[in-house]
C-alpha cells in the first residue's frame, strides 16, 4: 500500500462517466503528474483526492486511511491553484498563516512557520505587501507558501504555472523542482503541457478520455509509449507516426511505408526475431523529429541508412536548435508533414537528402498486441537515443480508439491530436 492510494476510482454525472476506473498508488515523497488534453479528466481526478469532488465508486485513502466522507479540511492536504486564490485585502504574511490561524495555531508558531518558508521562497521582503502589488511569479511563490507552512501529508498543484509567461514558467518549474527535492514531499501535480511533466516528475500518469493510458517515469514514457496516443501527445515537437507494415524483403525484415506515388519506402529492422510470424501485419511506425537528420549529419556507424528527398515546407528557428517541417520528396509522404531537429539550418534547396538510420528492435507478443521495444543500434552510441526508433502497434481495446486498419487509425490519430 502506498503513501496515496487510488483504489478503482471512478467519477459519473448522472449516466455520464468522466473517470474510469482509476489504479495509482503514490509512494512517499514520491513526485507524480497527472498530464493529458483538456477534458481527459486528469483536474477531476485531482479534485477527487482534495475532497472537492466526490468519489462515484472506488476508494482513496492517504497513509491507509480511507477518504470516504471526509471533509476537505480534514484530509491534511494543500492545494496550489492556478488562479493562486489569494485573498486580496490580506498582505503576504496575513495570506500564507491564515490556514494556521483557522487551525488554532498560536501566533508565534504561525509567525515562526511563515518567517521560515518565506526564507525558503525568497519572498521575506514581500511579506507586507498585499497580492495587488506582486508580480504574477510572486503570487506564486506566495500561494506554495500558503502551502508549505501547513506541512500537509500532499500537495497538489492544479496547472500552478499556466497564467505566467515562457521564462517565468521555465524559472518557477525549477523552483518546484528544488523544492521537491529538498524538502521530499508527495505532490500530485496536474498539467496539459507535457515538458513540465517530464522535467518535473519521478512518474507521469498520461490521461486520455477518462483512462490512465500510461503509468511510468519520464523516460519510460517517452522511450517506450505503450499506444498511438501517448506517442504522438508526449514529446515536443511530437513523434512523427505512419501507417507502415511489416514485410520481408531478401530475407530482410523491413517497415514498408507506402509513398502517395505508390512506391513504397523501407525501414529494416536491425533484428528479424520473432518477425516472420508477423509478415503483412500492419503496424504505425514512429519517429522522433530528433532522430531524423540530414544525409551529409548522418552517423554512418548507425548501419544502413534510408534516404528520402524532401521538400521543407516550413523552418521554426528556435535557438540552438530549428524545426523543419517537411512534406514530401515529390512522391509525397503519406497523408501528414514530418517534423525534425536540425541545428543552425533555417532552409534547405530542394532535392537535399535526409537521412532515416536503421529501424532496431526486440519483438515481443503482449496481450495480443505486437509489441516493438526500441533498443540502441549501436553500443556506446553518446547520441542520447537518437537512433531510436518505436514501430506501436494499433491501439488495444479499451485504450484509446478501436481496432481497425493502419489507414482507419491515422485518420483518427489526426483527428485527436488536431
Amino acid at each position: 500500500m502506498g503513501f496515496l492510494d487510488i483504489q478503482r476510482a471512478t467519477k459519473s454525472y448522472g449516466a455520464v462517466k468522466i473517470l474510469h476506473e482509476t489504479d495509482i498508488s503514490v509512494e512517499e515523497g514520491e513526485f507524480l503528474v497527472l498530464v493529458g488534453p483538456s477534458g481527459c479528466g486528469k483536474s477531476t481526478l485531482l479534485n477527487m483526492i482534495a475532497g472537492l469532488e466526490e468519489v462515484t465508486s472506488g476508494d482513496i485513502r492517504i497513509k491507509g486511511r480511507s477518504m470516504k466522507g471526509v471533509r476537505p479540511a480534514e484530509r491534511n492536504i494543500a492545494m496550489v491553484f492556478q488562479s493562486y486564490a489569494l485573498y486580496p485585502n490580506m498582505n503576504v504574511a496575513q495570506n500564507m498563516a491564515f490556514g494556521l490561524e483557522m487551525q488554532g495555531v498560536p501566533k508565534a508558531e504561525r509567525d515562526k512557520a511563515v518567517a521560515g518558508v518565506a526564507d525558503l521562497l525568497q519572498i521575506k521582503h514581500l511579506l507586507d505587501r498585499k497580492p495587488g502589488q506582486l508580480s504574477g511569479g510572486q503570487r506564486q511563490r506566495v500561494a506554495m507558501g500558503r502551502a508549505l507552512v501547513r506541512h500537509p501529508d500532499v500537495f497538489l498543484f492544479d496547472e500552478p504555472l499556466s497564467n505566467l509567461d515562457a521564462k517565468l514558467r521555465v524559472d518557477m518549474r525549477t523552483e518546484i523542482k528544488k523544492l521537491h527535492q529538498k524538502l521530499g514531499t508527495t505532490i500530485v501535480y496536474v498539467t496539459h503541457d507535457q515538458i513540465e511533466a517530464l522535467t518535473l516528475s519521478t512518474r507521469i500518469a498520461v490521461m486520455f478520455g477518462g483512462h490512465v493510458q500510461q503509468l511510468g517515469t519520464p523516460k519510460e514514457i517517452y522511450d517506450n509509449p505503450v499506444n498511438i496516443f501517448v506517442a504522438g501527445f508526449m514529446g515536443s515537437p511530437s513523434m512523427n507516426l505512419f501507417p507502415a507494415k511489416i514485410a520481408f524483403e531478401n530475407g530482410q525484415a523491413v517497415a514498408r511505408i507506402a509513398l502517395d506515388d505508390g512506391s513504397l519506402a523501407s525501414l529494416p529492422f536491425a533484428t528479424d526475431r520473432s518477425l516472420a510470424a508477423h509478415d503483412g501485419r500492419d503496424v504505425i511506425l514512429g519517429i522522433r523529429p530528433e532522430a531524423i537528420t540530414d544525409q551529409d549529419g548522418a552517423d554512418r556507424k548507425s548501419g544502413a541508412i534510408h534516404r528520402l528527398d524532401a521538400r521543407v515546407t516550413i523552418t521554426e528557428p528556435a535557438g540552438s536548435d530549428t524545426l523543419i517541417d517537411i512534406q514530401d520528396n515529390g512522391a509525397g509522404l503519406p497523408d501528414q508533414p514530418s517534423r525534425l531537429f536540425e541545428p543552425y539550418v533555417t532552409h534547405r534547396a530542394k532535392g537535399t537528402g535526409l537521412g532515416l538510420p536503421i529501424v532496431k528492435k526486440i519483438v515481443e507478443e503482449h496481450d495480443g498486441t505486437l509489441e516493438l521495444v526500441p533498443a540502441p543500434v549501436f553500443e556506446g552510441c553518446d547520441h542520447a537515443g537518437a537512433w531510436a526508433r518505436i514501430v506501436l502497434p494499433q491501439v488495444a481495446p479499451g485504450r484509446g480508439w478501436e481496432g481497425g486498419d493502419a489507414a482507419d487509425t491515422s485518420k483518427k490519430l489526426k483527428e485527436s491530436l488536431s
